[in-house]
Protein backbone atom coordinates (compact mmCIF):
# COMPACT_ATOMS: atom_id res chain seq x y z
CA UNK A 1 0.00 0.00 0.00
CA UNK A 2 1.09 3.74 -0.93
CA UNK A 3 -0.16 6.76 1.41
CA UNK A 4 -0.75 10.33 0.23
CA UNK A 5 -1.85 13.09 2.26
CA UNK A 6 -3.08 16.41 0.06
CA UNK A 7 -5.65 18.98 -0.16
CA UNK A 8 -8.96 17.12 -1.06
CA UNK A 9 -12.17 18.19 -2.62
CA UNK A 10 -14.59 15.74 -1.64
CA UNK A 11 -15.89 14.57 -4.97
CA UNK A 12 -12.74 15.47 -6.72
CA UNK A 13 -12.16 12.98 -10.20
CA UNK A 14 -9.10 11.05 -8.48
CA UNK A 15 -6.42 12.47 -11.52
CA UNK A 16 -7.86 16.25 -11.13
CA UNK A 17 -7.70 19.27 -8.30
CA UNK A 18 -8.37 17.73 -5.32
CA UNK A 19 -8.08 14.20 -6.25
CA UNK A 20 -5.47 11.71 -4.50
CA UNK A 21 -3.43 11.43 -7.78
CA UNK A 22 -3.68 14.90 -8.73
CA UNK A 23 -0.05 16.64 -9.47
CA UNK A 24 0.21 20.00 -10.04
CA UNK A 25 2.95 20.13 -12.13
CA UNK A 26 2.97 24.48 -12.47
CA UNK A 27 3.74 24.10 -8.78
CA UNK A 28 6.41 22.03 -8.94
CA UNK A 29 10.30 22.97 -9.46
CA UNK A 30 11.41 23.44 -5.52
CA UNK A 31 10.53 20.18 -4.11
CA UNK A 32 13.17 17.50 -3.53
CA UNK A 33 12.84 15.39 -7.13
CA UNK A 34 10.07 17.90 -9.22
CA UNK A 35 11.33 18.20 -13.20
CA UNK A 36 7.81 19.52 -14.54
CA UNK A 37 9.56 20.28 -18.25
CA UNK A 38 9.91 16.07 -18.31
CA UNK A 39 7.58 14.75 -15.86
CA UNK A 40 4.78 15.10 -12.63
CA UNK A 41 6.04 14.11 -9.36
CA UNK A 42 3.62 12.13 -7.60
CA UNK A 43 5.16 11.68 -3.96
CA UNK A 44 3.31 8.91 -1.90
CA UNK A 45 4.57 6.72 1.38
CA UNK A 46 4.66 3.48 2.45
CA UNK A 47 3.92 4.68 5.56
CA UNK A 48 0.82 6.83 6.47
CA UNK A 49 2.37 8.41 9.52
CA UNK A 50 5.21 9.65 6.66
CA UNK A 51 3.05 10.89 4.23
CA UNK A 52 1.37 12.97 6.67
CA UNK A 53 4.90 14.01 8.13
CA UNK A 54 5.55 15.33 5.01
CA UNK A 55 2.93 17.65 4.84
CA UNK A 56 2.59 19.22 8.05
CA UNK A 57 6.26 19.17 9.24
CA UNK A 58 6.57 23.02 8.07
CA UNK A 59 4.67 23.26 11.93
CA UNK A 60 7.55 21.72 13.62
CA UNK A 61 7.73 23.56 16.85
CA UNK A 62 4.65 25.18 16.48
CA UNK A 63 1.09 23.89 17.60
CA UNK A 64 -1.32 23.08 14.68
CA UNK A 65 -5.11 23.35 14.86
CA UNK A 66 -8.04 21.54 12.47
CA UNK A 67 -8.25 25.14 11.06
CA UNK A 68 -4.19 25.01 9.75
CA UNK A 69 -5.64 21.87 7.81
CA UNK A 70 -8.32 23.46 5.67
CA UNK A 71 -7.62 26.08 3.09
CA UNK A 72 -9.84 29.24 1.59
CA UNK A 73 -10.64 27.29 -1.15
CA UNK A 74 -12.82 24.23 0.71
CA UNK A 75 -10.03 21.77 0.38
CA UNK A 76 -8.94 20.03 3.69
CA UNK A 77 -5.99 17.97 4.44
CA UNK A 78 -6.44 14.24 3.95
CA UNK A 79 -5.29 11.09 3.80
CA UNK A 80 -5.65 8.52 0.59
CA UNK A 81 -4.83 4.80 0.89
CA UNK A 82 -3.55 3.75 -2.73
CA UNK A 83 -3.24 0.38 -4.30
CA UNK A 84 0.23 0.32 -6.21
CA UNK A 85 0.40 -3.58 -6.34
CA UNK A 86 0.23 -2.73 -10.37
CA UNK A 87 3.62 -0.94 -10.63
CA UNK A 88 6.22 -2.66 -11.81
CA UNK A 89 9.92 -2.97 -9.58
CA UNK A 90 10.61 0.44 -8.60
CA UNK A 91 14.44 1.47 -8.16
CA UNK A 92 15.57 1.49 -4.47
CA UNK A 93 17.69 4.19 -3.40
CA UNK A 94 17.52 2.65 -0.10
CA UNK A 95 19.22 -0.63 -1.18
CA UNK A 96 23.32 -0.39 -1.28
CA UNK A 97 23.56 -2.69 -3.94
CA UNK A 98 21.88 -0.45 -6.16
CA UNK A 99 23.47 2.76 -4.58
CA UNK A 100 26.70 1.15 -5.57
CA UNK A 101 26.12 0.49 -8.95
CA UNK A 102 24.87 3.97 -9.68
CA UNK A 103 27.91 5.03 -7.88
CA UNK A 104 25.53 7.00 -5.16
CA UNK A 105 26.20 8.10 -1.78
CA UNK A 106 23.97 7.99 0.78
CA UNK A 107 24.68 11.80 1.43
CA UNK A 108 23.67 12.73 -2.07
CA UNK A 109 20.85 11.04 -1.82
CA UNK A 110 19.33 12.78 1.22
CA UNK A 111 20.91 15.90 0.70
CA UNK A 112 18.58 18.88 0.88
CA UNK A 113 20.92 19.96 -2.63
CA UNK A 114 17.77 19.92 -4.68
CA UNK A 115 19.93 20.33 -7.84
CA UNK A 116 21.38 17.24 -6.64
CA UNK A 117 18.21 15.12 -6.00
CA UNK A 118 16.29 16.66 -9.39
CA UNK A 119 19.42 15.01 -11.06
CA UNK A 120 18.93 11.75 -9.87
CA UNK A 121 15.49 12.14 -10.53
CA UNK A 122 15.60 13.03 -13.93
CA UNK A 123 18.37 10.27 -14.47
CA UNK A 124 15.89 7.58 -13.13
CA UNK A 125 13.13 9.22 -15.21
CA UNK A 126 15.13 8.90 -18.33
CA UNK A 127 16.02 5.47 -17.86
CA UNK A 128 12.39 4.47 -17.80
CA UNK A 129 11.50 3.74 -14.33
CA UNK A 130 8.10 4.46 -13.07
CA UNK A 131 9.66 5.48 -9.89
CA UNK A 132 11.84 5.25 -6.70
CA UNK A 133 11.53 4.28 -3.31
CA UNK A 134 13.82 6.37 -0.81
CA UNK A 135 14.40 6.76 3.17
CA UNK A 136 12.53 9.86 4.40
CA UNK A 137 14.92 12.85 6.05
CA UNK A 138 12.60 13.32 8.50
CA UNK A 139 12.76 9.32 10.24
CA UNK A 140 14.98 7.25 8.30
CA UNK A 141 12.25 4.03 8.84
CA UNK A 142 10.27 5.91 6.62
CA UNK A 143 10.42 4.44 3.07
CA UNK A 144 8.68 7.85 1.08
CA UNK A 145 8.05 6.78 -2.73
CA UNK A 146 8.48 9.59 -5.47
CA UNK A 147 6.46 8.41 -8.92
CA UNK A 148 6.72 9.36 -12.07
CA UNK A 149 2.80 10.27 -12.63
CA UNK A 150 2.47 9.77 -16.66
CA UNK A 151 3.66 6.58 -15.90
CA UNK A 152 2.10 5.40 -13.04
CA UNK A 153 -1.20 7.08 -12.65
CA UNK A 154 -3.07 4.44 -14.68
CA UNK A 155 -1.57 1.98 -12.65
CA UNK A 156 -3.15 3.06 -8.97
CA UNK A 157 -6.23 2.41 -7.42
CA UNK A 158 -7.64 4.46 -4.77
CA UNK A 159 -8.52 1.81 -1.95
CA UNK A 160 -11.14 3.95 -0.48
CA UNK A 161 -12.99 7.20 0.14
CA UNK A 162 -9.77 9.94 1.54
CA UNK A 163 -10.15 10.40 4.94
CA UNK A 164 -10.12 13.97 6.11
CA UNK A 165 -7.21 14.97 8.48
CA UNK A 166 -7.89 16.48 11.94
CA UNK A 167 -6.05 16.75 15.38
CA UNK A 168 -7.85 13.19 16.23
CA UNK A 169 -6.86 11.29 13.81
CA UNK A 170 -4.19 8.55 15.00
CA UNK A 171 -1.63 9.21 11.66
CA UNK A 172 -1.68 12.72 12.18
CA UNK A 173 -1.06 12.15 15.99
CA UNK A 174 1.77 9.81 15.48
CA UNK A 175 3.30 11.73 12.81
CA UNK A 176 3.19 15.48 15.22
CA UNK A 177 4.54 12.89 18.02
CA UNK A 178 7.49 12.33 15.97
CA UNK A 179 8.81 15.37 14.59
CA UNK A 180 7.68 17.61 17.18
CA UNK A 181 4.38 19.41 16.30
CA UNK A 182 2.58 20.73 19.04
CA UNK A 183 -1.05 19.14 19.52
CA UNK A 184 -4.15 20.89 21.50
Amino acid sequence: MLYRAFPHRPGAVPTEEGGPLWVPRERQGVSRHDNPDHYGALYVSRDAVSAVAERIQAFRGQGLSDSDLRRADGSGLALATIDGSALPGLVDLDDPRVLVRRELRPSRVATGARRVTQAIALDLFREGAHGFSWWSVLEASWRNVTLFAERCTDLLRIEAEPEPLGVEHPALRAAAGAIGVLLP
